[in-house]
Order: structure tokens, then C-alpha cells, then sequence
């Protein structure tokens, strides 16, 4: 590049400009090195990727739009030149790269993404422990369906999706509230469709977890006590089991003898029968034989009362022993957790403290109580009808509904023990009015803030989980996540992937630009609110003349554009600080 370049003529500004900014974050020189065992004819396996990731950035909904489409991503060489590469291979090109990839080559991709990522993850982290004195993190399950009538997509399942049974895939998903960004994705993993939420709560805290490297203190003294009571519930089951089992050996005892007693009667009977039926003689309601009918017919009553015995005694024993078994797997299970969470907080040198946002599908009891014992502060609504027949019992015997939104009404009790629940928790029922209906929805909270006394606050700041609903929203209506792009494993995976990144991306870059660029759109000064929408579909869309330089180039706007008159003059470099990550080695650099 040279500066008496004649300019050329892109049908995709804002990809010049994110070019430029992948190549200054050098992202480009990370997927080129990128060992891929494919052959190179006109372009290499690296540059396809690029241009899958180019053309998730772009908001494609389909593969072939990269080739058939007004204005064809892989006819602008002015985009091709922004990344780094001389030209673009055809869609399908593209789609045999990805459908050739192995899983180790998937995996390489995908750490350099992370490699990328971490630097703002780390920093955007401490400056929410420096601002907010803690992390608030959002996790959801997101359906991603498929034609119901598909045979060729691999490893897809029917499951609920957008309130109906469909086939296709489910992705469990994490971000946190960034103070620069607003809102940033830290995890995405893919899963068959018939995935519930419930499962997966676990896998996503552990995964997030490890991506931030950052985690609050174990409570182990509560998982301690849990431990302790199980054990109390098992000694006293065991007494109750040996009890029942001592039942059940007199019960054997008694229906034995009783047995031997109906065996005796029924000889006798018949005995006596023989010996009427040759004398001849007549039954009378007092004779011999009619006693000992009357005696055999008492026993037999008894054995059926002794039989029914014995089977209640041992329908409890069998109950029993699948009780005590399952408190004794419970018990291990939480013994290998504590020895897993006292060498968590022996080896946490920073412990910080966080928030996690959940929906009721993730709402069960154990992983209430997982959260718990992780050392979160959890909002929650309670899985399935847990909770909200025993919220409406006890909001009957009261009437201080309080309002907490326009529709919205609130009743809340605070750290409240539970039968069947280990800990105390703040509990609420909602009231929203829907036309003439009422409907009802439970709310969970366990950490230090004093919710109860707060229910407004409770209620917005659950509610502020919407960010990541935003999010998926975003992912699916943005950046055409709803069509899935490629049918093989590999492929539909770095879609997955290359979405959040691509939403991480354009936030980041919009920062960048806001620093480094004069006559941004005034709708991309403040990165929090990105209008993410507008730079995809219109920026990314748009006619511009691109002038290339040493350091950069200069982005004119055409006058058919939108962003018509404005000039951006881009250089490939940023004076990026990182903040030095808590319990983290870090070098400082400028990208």
C-alpha cells in the first residue's frame, strides 16, 4: 500500500474499518499462522475463515450471500485488502473449509478468539470491581432451531424453542455488565436441542469461572452444615431402617405361623368333609365341621392381614434403603464439593464478589444451592412449582401487596427456612395485571442485599437481566444467528462462537474509533450503546471510497449513503492500556 493508490469504491464501509481493527489487535496474523491441514489453490484454508467471520460481522444470513447478493462480499477487494488478504474465495469455498476443519483445527481457531478477547475481559473485570465492588453476571439457554424436516444437520435433538418443540440446537450462554461496553459475552457453549436449562447452570458457572479467572470464596462453612444435617437425617434413617427391618422379620414370623395355622384348618376341613360325606350327615350351623370352617375362614382373614403387613413393611423398607442411598450419594457428592471449594479458597489469592442472574429454568433447588455454596449473590425465580403454590398460600394470610412497575405488584419474605431447602432464602411473589387477570410469578435471592425491605429495587434489578435477552435478540436479529449458516459440526460451532465474538468486536471497535477517529456517527460515541443494529445493517452496507496509507487509511462516506459528507480517517494502531488483572501476570502493550 503506497499513498498514490488510486481510491477504491467498497459497498462495505464499516468492514474496511473493523478490518483495520482486527489487523491492529493482530488477528489476523493469529488466524494466518493457524496450522490447517487443507491445500491452497487460489486462497488459503486461514483466509476462508477470515471470511466466515467477515461475513458473520457483515450480518449475512446465509453462506451464499458472500457471492450472490447486490453487492458481493467476495467481489470487494478493498474489504479483502482491510483484512489483510489480496481477494475472497466463493461461498462455497468457504463452506468445504469449514466442513473439512478437525477438531483439534476447530479448537486452535477458537483459543485464538479467546486469546483476543481476554485482555478486554480482564480489564472491563477490574473496572467493575473498582466501580461496582463486584461482577454481575447473566446466564440464559438460547434454542437454535432447524427445519423440523432436516436429516443433514449433525447432532440436532427436538427441544423447546421459542415456545414450541423444535429441532435444532440449544446454547448455554454467560455475559456480564461491562462499565465500558455495557454488556460483554464471556461463554457460549452448544448443545443438542433436548438440552433443559436445569442441566447446564454448572457447566456455564464453571466455564465462566475459568475464562475470567476470578471467583468469590467458597462457603464452605454452610456446605459444612448441609453436610452435617445430612448426616443427622442419615443416622436417623438408618435407626428408622434397622426398626422397619425388624418389622418386616416379625411380620415374616407372624404370617408363618398364621400360615401353618390356615394349613392345619384346611386339613382338618377336609378331614371332616370326608367323613360327613360317607356317614351322610347334615352340616348344622354348631357341628364339628362347621367349626372348623368358621376357624379356617378366621385364619385365612388373618393371613390377609398378615400378607398386607408384610408388604407394607416392605414397600417402607425398600423406601427406606433408596432414602438412605440417595443421601448417601448426596453426601458424597457434597464431600468431593467441599474438598474441591477448600482447595478453591486455598488457591484464591483475589476473591471478588459477584452476582448471578438466572430464569426459572435454571431455578431447581440443587443448583439454588450450588450458587450458594459458589459464594454468588443469586437472583433467581423458582423451577417449575417449587415454590409458587406455598408463595400464593402464604400471600392469602396477608395483604401488603406493594407496587414495584406500571402492571407490577410485589410481597416478599425475608430469609425464610425451607423444609426442603438447606438455606435460608428471600422469597417474593409477583401480581402483574394483565387485562382482568392476575398473574404470579416467584422471585429467590440469597446474598447480602437486603431485598425484602427493597422490593423495587428486587424487582428492577432482576429484571435487568433483560440485557442479556437483549443479547440473544441482538445475536439472532443482527447478526442472523437464526440461520444457520453451514450444516457441518465444525462449522456450525465457529458460527456460534464467531457471533458473540463478532458482538464483543463491534463494541470494542466503536471505543477505538470514538478515540481515534474524528467525525464518528454521533449514535457510536458512547460504546455502552453502541447502536450495534446500525453499524451491521447500514454501516456495514454502505458505499464509501477507501484512500490507503502507511498506517491506515481514510473512509469516505458516498453521497447515496446514510453517513453521507463523513470521512474517517483510520489508523491501524491503538493505544490500548490494560489494567493489570487481579492474580493475573499481564504484559502491557499497544496493539
Amino acid at each position: 500500500m503506497n499513498k498514490n493508490d488510486a481510491p477504491q469504491l467498497t459497498h462495505h464501509a464499516m468492514l474496511i474499518a473493523w478490518g483495520q481493527f482486527a489487523q491492529c489487535l493482530g488477528l489476523t496474523d493469529q488466524i494466518s499462522t493457524i496450522p490447517i491441514k487443507q491445500k491452497t489453490v487460489d486462497h488459503s484454508p486461514q483466509s476462508k475463515i477470515q471470511e466466515f467471520l467477515v461475513a458473520n460481522l457483515a450480518g449475512l444470513a446465509h453462506l451464499k450471500e458472500i457471492s450472490i447478493a447486490a453487492h458481493p462480499l467476495d467481489q470487494d477487494l478493498a474489504v479483502a485488502q482491510a483484512w489483510g488478504q489480496s481477494s475472497w474465495a466463493d461461498y462455497s469455498g468457504v463452506s468445504r473449509t469449514l466442513a473439512r476443519l478437525t477438531k483439534p483445527e476447530t479448537e486452535n481457531i477458537l483459543k485464538v478468539i479467546a486469546r483476543i478477547s481476554q485482555p478486554f475481559i480482564d480489564k472491563e473485570a477490574v473496572l467493575a470491581l473498582r466501580q461496582e465492588g463486584r461482577l454481575i453476571l447473566d446466564g440464559d439457554l438460547s434454542g437454535r432451531p432447524v427445519s423440523n424436516t432436516s436429516r443433514t444437520y449433525p447432532e440436532v435433538a427436538y427441544g423447546h424453542m421459542d415456545d414450541q418443540v423444535r429441532l435444532g440446537y440449544q446454547a448455554a450462554l454467560v455475559c456480564f455488565q461491562s462499565p465500558t461496553y455495557g454488556r460483554l459475552w464471556l461463554s457460549v457453549s452448544q448443545h443438542p436441542g433436548d438440552t433443559v436449562s436445569c442441566t447446564e447452570a454448572e457447566p456455564m458457572i464453571r466455564k465462566s469461572e475459568a475464562i475470567l479467572g476470578l471467583h468469590p470464596i467458597r462457603r464452605v462453612e454452610l456446605l459444612r452444615k448441609r453436610l452435617n444435617d445430612i448426616e443427622i437425617c442419615q443416622r436417623d434413617l438408618k435407626a428408622a431402617h434397622e426398626k422397619t427391618d425388624q418389622s418386616l422379620t416379625e411380620a415374616h414370623h407372624h404370617l408363618d405361623e398364621v400360615s401353618q395355622q390356615v394349613h392345619y384348618w384346611q386339613q382338618c376341613v377336609q378331614e371332616a368333609e370326608a367323613i360327613y360325606l360317607k356317614k351322610q350327615r347334615t352340616v348344622r350351623p354348631h357341628s364339628q365341621l362347621a367349626q372348623y370352617r368358621t376357624k379356617l375362614v378366621c385364619y385365612q382373614k388373618r393371613q390377609k392381614r398378615k400378607e398386607a403387613t408384610l408388604n407394607q413393611a416392605e414397600k417402607k423398607l425398600k423406601y427406606q434403603q433408596k432414602e438412605w442411598q440417595s443421601g448417601q450419594s448426596e453426601m458424597d457428592l457434597l464431600r468431593q464439593r467441599l474438598d474441591h471449594f477448600e482447595q478453591d479458597n486455598q488457591n484464591n489469592i483475589a476473591p471478588i464478589q459477584a452476582i448471578f442472574r438466572l430464569d426459572a429454568g435454571f431455578g431447581t433447588m440443587e443448583n439454588i444451592a450450588l450458587l450458594i455454596e459458589m459464594g454468588y449473590e443469586v437472583y433467581s425465580k423458582p423451577h417449575g412449582n417449587w415454590l409458587l403454590g406455598r408463595l400464593k398460600h402464604w400471600a392469602h394470610e396477608q395483604s401488603s401487596w406493594e407496587r414495584v412497575g406500571h402492571n407490577a405488584e410485589m410481597m416478599a419474605w425475608p430469609a425464610q427456612d425451607l423444609p426442603d431447602f438447606p438455606y435460608p432464602l428471600d422469597l417474593a411473589l409477583e401480581r402483574f395485571q394483565i387485562g382482568p387477570q392476575s398473574q404470579f410469578g416467584g422471585l429467590i435471592h440469597f446474598g447480602q442485599d437486603a431485598v425484602a425491605a427493597q422490593k423495587t429495587t428486587w424487582f428492577e434489578r432482576y429484571n435487568q437481566r433483560q440485557t442479556i435477552e437483549a443479547g440473544i435478540k441482538e445475536e439472532k436479529q443482527v447478526f442472523e444467528l437464526h440461520h444457520l449458516k453451514v450444516r457441518s459440526r465444525s462449522g456450525i460451532l465457529l458460527q456460534e462462537q464467531f457471533v458473540a465474538f463478532a458482538a464483543n468486536f463491534v463494541r470494542w471497535a466503536t471505543l477505538w474509533l470514538q478515540e481515534d477517529c474524528a467525525n464518528v456517527s454521533e449514535g457510536w460515541l458512547d460504546p455502552t450503546h453502541p447502536h450495534i443494529k446500525e453499524q451491521v445493517k447500514l454501516g456495514a452496507q454502505s458505499l464509501a471510497w477507501v484512500s490507503w496509507y502507511e498506517q491506515g487509511c481514510l473512509l469516505r462516506f458516498e453521497g447515496h449513503s446514510i453517513f453521507a459528507g463523513r470521512s474517517l480517517k483510520i489508523k491501524k494502531q491503538w493505544s490500548f492500556q490494560p489494567v493489570l488483572p487481579i492474580a493475573k501476570n499481564c504484559f502491557f502493550s499497544q496493539f
